[in-house]
């Protein structure tokens, strides 16, 4: 039996009863991680011997009733474990070990879960395509000439190519569902404060949040369930109830309210992903469902928005990367011979070497959007356009359940094809507006292309609505097996 073909609650089965332990089933991985991730570039951590180590005290406890015993998990390059390495991907956090855990992290350790390695990312999450690393790039499992998508590219990866039972990966405008699409795995972005953040390094403070990547609708909501929950470290943290997700799935959706938006179904997107999610469409109408056209008027400002937002936020987060607490230090540059004070040259080293191109893009259009003189006409305009792309939604949720659209325009392109920044940042356009918003949204397999590319559809919901968009989706998912 191969191990790592088995969703969670099938292994959780068999480890609980005896069948197998923590340690066979981690080591299974970690096999198929030395053998695989060669050619695909999914870990940029792992250590075998202290992970095999817990997986021997887990079995030697005992204690193997616990919701995720003994079940190993990959964890993306920018949540904090204590004493391993946390880089985001960036050469400016070359060495750094995180001298505490993420909350996620004591709530899956808590919970039994054991921890196999770090995943690849781009840079600090800038980017759709896990291109931006300084670890190289991750490689798409369908198609090792294409991008797996990102910024959780190495983690959607490591799924679909069956080196993690599952993984946490990190949404800031669809860094979970776009690369869960494009590597036919689940993504799910909750409800903004629904999962605690602190801990996850930060790339824009009031978009970003954790999420599962797993093999199927049933672990997603098993793990949401695990990662909920309010955390005083947290100042965002909700206190709403956390239900049990995995417990009241269910396949009926009878008499539900499905809203299809005319915007996300624009010129640009692929003939075959509309025709699937067109089709995915009349299966629910078959079960019950009550599909409708509808419309989000200001969905077209949600990328200029975003990208005003976003690298705003990113440029205050990313300026304690100076090299003076913690990770890269360079002292000197002799480029920089002309500027006298060696504080801000070495400010100014720093910098230049240890951040990437699309990290520095970000940066400088951030500080301008901030810059005196400036804030009123870009990042104050965008957020008023946030506020009325919010109230599109609320408006919609009065009258539907759920939200129903492609995550993606395009199955996944080649490695290096997008060389414009704008046209890579065109990946995120049907993601985009939940992270504005705050509401959760998932992808689940809605096929393949032509070539046999993953397809995904997303579904959304109104706030803390969690349970409607995962039972939506295990229908969907049902419906496509």
């Amino acid at each position: 039996m191969d191990l790592t073909r088995l969703t969670a609650f099938q292994l959780r089965d068999l480890i609980s009863s005896g069948k197998i332990t923590a340690k066979e089933t981690t080591k299974a991985y970690l096999d198929k991680i030395t053998v695989t991730d060669k050619n695909i570039n999914a870990y940029v951590f792992i250590d075998p011997e202290k992970t095999l180590k817990k997986a021997t005290e887990l079995d030697k406890k005992g204690n193997l009733n616990l919701k995720l015993a003994g079940l190993p998990i990959a964890i993306k390059d920018n949540i904090c474990v204590k004493d391993e390495p946390t880089t985001c991907s960036s050469n400016i956090l070359s060495g750094f070990k995180p001298p505490y855990d993420a909350t996620v992290i004591e709530l899956l350790e808590k919970n039994g879960a054991i921890l196999l390695g770090k995943t690849n990312m781009d840079e600090f999450a800038f980017g759709s395509s896990c291109e931006t690393s300084c670890y190289g790039v991750t490689k798409n499992p369908y198609d090792a000439t294409r991008v797996p998508g990102g910024s959780s590219g190495g983690s959607a990866a490591a799924v679909g190519s069956e080196e993690a039972l599952w993984a946490l990966g990190s949404d800031t405008g669809g860094s979970i569902r776009q690369p869960a699409s494009l590597c036919n795995v689940v993504g799910l972005k909750p409800t903004y404060g629904r999962v605690s953040r602190y801990g996850l390094i930060a790339f824009a403070s009031s978009l970003d949040q954790i999420g599962p990547l797993t093999r199927d609708v049933k672990d997603a909501a098993l793990l949401l369930e695990v990662l909920s929950g309010f955390d005083p470290k947290d100042s965002t943290s909700s206190e709403e109830t956390v239900p049990e997700f995995s417990k009241k799935l269910t396949h009926e959706i009878k008499g539900i309210k499905i809203g299809v938006p005319e915007e996300y179904f624009s010129e640009g997107i692929d003939s075959k992903i509309k025709e699937r999610i067109e089709f995915i469409l009349g299966q629910l109408k078959k079960e019950g469902a009550k599909v409708e056209r509808m419309n989000l008027p200001h969905t077209e400002y949600a990328i200029s928005c975003y990208y005003i937002i976003a690298p705003s936020e990113a440029s205050s987060n990313l300026a304690r990367y100076d090299g003076v607490q913690y990770g890269l230090r360079v002292a000197d540059n002799q480029l920089l011979k002309n500027v006298k004070n060696p504080m801000i040259r070495m400010y100014l080293a720093t910098r230049s070497a240890g951040f990437g191109a699309e990290a520095k893009r970000r940066m400088l259009l951030g500080t301008y959007s901030l810059s005196s003189g400036y804030y009123e006409a870009y990042y104050l305009r965008a957020a008023k356009v946030r506020t009325l792309i919010k109230n599109d939604f609320q408006e919609a949720f009065k009258k539907y359940d759920c939200i129903i659209s492609p995550t993606t325009p395009a199955a996944a392109f080649r490695i290096g094809e997008k060389t414009d920044p704008l046209q890579m940042y065109l990946s995120d356009i049907f993601t985009i507006p939940a992270n504005l918003a705050g509401i959760p949204a998932i992808s689940v397999s809605a096929g393949t292309t032509q070539n046999n590319l993953p397809i995904g559809i997303q579904i959304m919901a109104d706030f803390f609505q969690e349970q409607k968009m995962l039972n939506t989706a295990y229908l969907i998912e049902k419906l496509q097996k």
